[in-house]
């Protein structure tokens, strides 16, 4: 019987060898005269095990890594084929403490299948949701997905059910799903994990979001640094669309949806939803005031449903399972699943899906490890460049949408930045300013020059100009950008800084004198 071996092609493993481990890997098989063949499929999510190469033994798969191409001759050597014992073998990789202990509805898929094989995408569960949506009333399709209590996992966190009950409810003859894919937060890969390792499912989604609000037409807007999750959503679509997944009549069912992929070209502002739809519509990516919102006036001007990867790809499990299956996972108004982006300076770096609820400090100290300086932890920046640094004294804090808010933190798309004692937070604040300068597409003051004030402000305190004054202005800065800003970028960018600030007023104290030696 045919083996099978599995070599990631997610971005993260390839920079970490993945394809040079792959034609080794073929090279044995060719060499060898083997029966084996290669996988390419998506990442499972554990970093510091890439590239991680399985070998499918009897239905169970088992796991080597971090795999070097220096590693691949012994690893045959030691019968690899037959998952024997080496030093890298990691044994069962769902036994993996790290992947067991999650709850992967929305990643169920990612690593397991190879990526652009519909067959192998509906031997794990899809297109069941799509199946049963075709067959419902569009306002059926609105009230499971806002039973669900999906909210939006881009940043916001707005309720998923009622945008599309807005977009559903408006007239129009034309109307748009957009799929923000331009993933710009430091610390966050889960919608690059998706595309790359199970793009079907955003497809399947973003067909389901079309079907519920009377859309024909879906564009995903992927951010240019992601070019290998261009090229397999490129690829997928096609794929679906041969399917008659999508088309003029989405699996047989006479109602058309169909997709379209589109590229940014690098600007952070553009993940801001209105940034983004004048970006698609050819214009400068600056955002739009509101009103009118994007769900009555959108892309081309018409009604339009903006939705984040990780949103609509949380859709078809919804539709296939139930509304009440996956609210059952949560907490408070945090239902379902959230995939904790894991990064920084921590043993276990990666992601990990789970229900909301558990912890900062579970999500630190048990399941990232820890630091992997072994220094102690510092701060940990929840929610990327514009999140709040939380110190361990708030690491009681529950990973929840209101408990974040409570905190003056926020939750943003689950990105984990975690620093350890060394990090100097005057100079992360410096840094909150300054990137927020440089992203800023300049319509709005407050944003535009309070920023660049910002960093200013920051360079006179680290200098030891009057500090206490310019600690005072640094503040008074922060609260005319975060209520006068048009958009998050501007207003969001006070979290960091004052967060930095008010837990660690010490790195913002000037150093002391150092008498000289007589």
């Amino acid at each position: 019987m045919t083996v099978r071996i599995y070599v990631p092609r997610d971005a993260a493993a390839v920079a970490l060898g993945a394809d040079k481990v792959a034609a080794a890997v073929a090279k044995e098989i060719s060499d060898r005269g083997l029966d084996a063949v290669i996988v390419r499929n998506g990442s499972r999510g554990m970093h510091w095990l890439e590239p991680l190469v399985e070998v499918e033994i009897a239905g169970e798969r088992i796991g080597y890594g971090p795999v070097k191409t220096r590693d691949v001759v012994s690893l045959f050597d030691a019968g690899l084929l037959a998952g024997g014992d080496h030093r890298l073998c990691l044994g069962a990789v769902e036994e993996i403490a790290f992947f067991k202990r999650q709850t992967r509805l929305t990643f169920a898929r990612c690593g397991v299948i190879d990526p652009l094989s519909l067959v192998d995408y509906e031997a794990h569960g899809g297109l069941s949701g799509l199946r049963r949506t075709v067959g419902m009333q569009p306002a059926d399709i609105v009230k499971d997905v806002t039973d669900s209590g999906l909210r939006g996992r881009g940043g916001a966190g707005f309720p998923t059910g009622i945008k599309w009950k807005t977009v559903l409810d408006a007239p129009g003859a034309r109307k748009y799903i957009v799929c923000n894919a331009d993933e710009g937060d430091s610390g966050t890969f889960a919608d690059r994990m998706i595309m790359e390792g199970d793009p079907f499912v955003l497809i399947e989604g973003m067909a389901i979001a079309g079907l519920a609000t009377g859309a024909t037409k879906g564009f995903v807007y992927i951010r240019s640094e992601y070019p290998h999750a261009i090229a397999t959503m490129t690829e997928a679509v096609e794929i679906a669309r041969r399917a008659g997944v999508l088309g003029p009549s989405v699996l047989g069912s006479g109602k058309a949806f169909d997709v379209e992929i589109r590229t940014g070209a690098g600007a952070y502002v553009c993940g801001e939803e209105t940034a983004l739809l004048n970006s698609l519509e050819g214009k400068r990516g600056i955002v739009r005031a509101k009103p009118p919102l994007p769900a009555h006036k959108g892309l081309f001007g018409c009604p339009s449903v903006i939705n984040n990867v990780i949103s609509l790809a949380s859709v078809p499990v919804i539709m296939d399972k139930g509304a009440a299956y996956y609210r059952d996972f949560g907490m408070g108004r945090s239902r379902g699943t959230i995939p904790l982006q894991i990064a920084g300076n921590v043993r276990h770096p990666g992601l990990y899906e789970v229900a909301f609820g558990l912890t900062l400090g579970e999500i630190v100290d048990e399941i990232a490890g820890g630091t992997a300086s072994g220094r102690p932890v510092k701060a940990v920046q929840v929610g990327g460049p514009l999140g709040a640094y939380f110190p361990r004294a708030l690491f009681h804090t529950p990973f929840d949408y209101e408990a974040f808010a409570a905190k003056d933190g926020l939750i943003g798309h689950a990105g984990i930045v975690v620093f350890d004692d060394s990090a100097d937070m005057l100079k992360q604040a410096r840094f909150a300013m300054e990137f927020c300068a440089v992203e800023s597409c300049g319509k709005c003051t407050p944003c535009r020059i309070g920023s660049t004030r910002g960093v200013e402000t920051a360079d006179k305190i680290a200098s030891g100009i009057e500090p206490e004054k310019n600690r005072a202005l640094l503040t008074d800065l922060c609260n005319t950008m975060k209520f006068g800003s048009l958009c998050a970028l501007g207003g969001f960018t006070p979290y960091p800084v004052l967060s930095a600030m008010t837990h660690f007023p010490d790195d913002f104290a000037p150093a002391p004198m150092v008498e000289a030696a007589e």
